[in-house]
């Protein structure tokens, strides 16, 4: 089981995976040499990827919609199948009021009509609810920085491909992969940061650690919807939270090693100012989880 340094070193690494060994080690207390040891047997272990998220809208993948399955029947057959389909990015069995959730990525809202329209003709599916997103607050699978415009040509797709496989990789072990100066590289890499084009996390592996506990909520607020977004976007726990239209105002997903630390999410969220009533749905098998730009990884990187 991971410590209170190892989670703090965690948490840090999924807001700045490229972070200085220096910066964590002044975060957490202790020495560079013993973070940067830590760091390793982390990543080492399997418990942690330290890897490049690409935003969605790089892709043209501009409408998400978040779908509540009504089943009739086994759920099986039906999460197989969303397993398969390319605008499905997260699939997953559900205890609650319906059996199966899915979020769906797609160009526009006339192709997310007739994604939908396909997924209603799927095995058992007695009826769809569906959660249109607008600002996508927090997402651990994919970078939510607003998109600057930028143009981008061959090497910076060289350069997001690789740290979509090693977000933590040096700036001389990139340069010399894409054929630049390091000065070059880093150049490269802080532009592609900053506009938003890809973001460098930490991803947990629940394997590793041995447990992990989701939940999903809707949330209907009082007041700002976008406003109560921004402070619940700072909630340890939250690893997606969007606000939209539909049965809900706010769709979210905790994650946590635990079911005693789920529910300390779960009620300090419970808890926020401008929270009404929240609805809860247990993710008890994940059958799909795509991270943004994953496909680009089977593409030469040459």
């Amino acid at each position: 089981m991971l410590d209170a340094v190892d989670a703090a070193l965690m948490r840090a690494l999924q807001g700045d995976g490229r972070a200085t060994f220096q910066s964590l080690a002044d975060g957490v207390g202790l020495s560079r040499t013993a973070v940067r040891a830590r760091v390793r047997q982390l990543v080492r272990s399997g418990a942690v990827r330290i890897v490049g998220v690409l935003h969605t809208g790089v892709l043209g993948m501009e409408a998400l919609g978040h779908v509540s399955f009504t089943v009739n029947g086994p759920v099986g057959p039906l999460m197989g199948k969303l397993g398969e389909r390319e605008a499905v990015t997260f699939a997953a069995l559900t205890a609650g009021r319906v059996q199966a959730v899915a979020q769906v990525r797609v160009a526009d809202d006339r192709a997310l009509t007739a994604e939908l329209a396909e997924l209603r003709s799927l095995p058992g599916v007695e009826r769809l609810e569906v959660f249109r997103a607008g600002s996508v607050f927090k997402d651990s699978h994919s970078s939510v920085r607003r998109l600057q415009d930028i143009e981008m040509d061959a090497l910076d797709w060289s350069l997001v491909r690789r740290l979509l496989v090693n977000g933590r990789a040096s700036y001389a072990d990139l340069a010399r992969q894409v054929g630049l100066s390091q000065a070059a590289a880093r150049s490269r890499v802080v532009r592609l940061i900053d506009s938003g084009v890809v973001h460098v996390t930490a991803l947990v592996e629940p394997s590793a650690l041995g447990t992990n506990e989701q939940l999903g909520l809707g949330v209907h607020c009082r007041g700002d919807a976008e406003a109560l977004g921004v402070r619940l976007s700072a909630i340890d726990g939250i690893s997606f939270l969007a606000s939209g239209f539909g049965r809900y105002d706010l769709v979210a997903t905790l994650t946590a090693p635990d079911r005693c630390r789920l529910v300390e999410v779960l009620e300090s969220v419970r808890a926020a100012s401008g929270v009404g009533h929240v609805e809860t749905w247990d993710h008890l098998s994940v059958q799909k989880e795509r991270r943004g730009g994953e496909h680009l990884m089977d593409r030469p990187t040459g």
